[in-house]
């Protein structure tokens, strides 16, 4: 029955995790993809209702649970209730403070804008 059943790559797709059905394939048989701890090759592999897929893409592992399936691709709305996300959050990138002039001391100098702009950008590299 169709809906007790649906292949990796038309799933990838439907829940909008891949931008094509035929990226969603390559992404299947590259390896990349996880089902219940196992790794699969072949974009064909079915999926049942409650697996579990592991997925490696844009240096991010997501773990997704399949709760249900779809007969067609719909919008964001419909692919978010396809699966229930069980990876951790990303970490939250880590900023170096902003810079600070005490206060009296005027407007700043291009120099110092610039050293500014520096550690703006570079973070913690900054040099003297």
């Amino acid at each position: 029955m169709e809906g007790e059943r649906q292949r990796v790559d038309r799933f990838l797709w439907h829940a909008r995790l891949a931008r094509t059905r035929t990226l969603a394939a390559k992404l299947a048989a590259s390896g990349h993809v996880r089902v219940n701890g196992r790794r699969i090759d072949a974009p064909g592999r079915g999926l049942k209702l409650g697996d579990v897929l592991t997925l490696a893409s844009g240096g991010r592992v997501r773990v997704l649970k399949v709760l249900s399936f779809a007969p067609r691709r719909g919008g964001s709305e419909t692919a978010r209730r396809l699966y229930e996300d069980l990876s951790p959050p990303a970490p939250k990138p880590e900023f170096p403070p902003a810079p600070t002039r005490p206060a009296g001391h005027g407007r700043p100098s291009k120099r110092d804008r610039r050293l500014f702009e520096r550690l703006q950008s570079r973070g913690s590299d900054f040099e003297d």
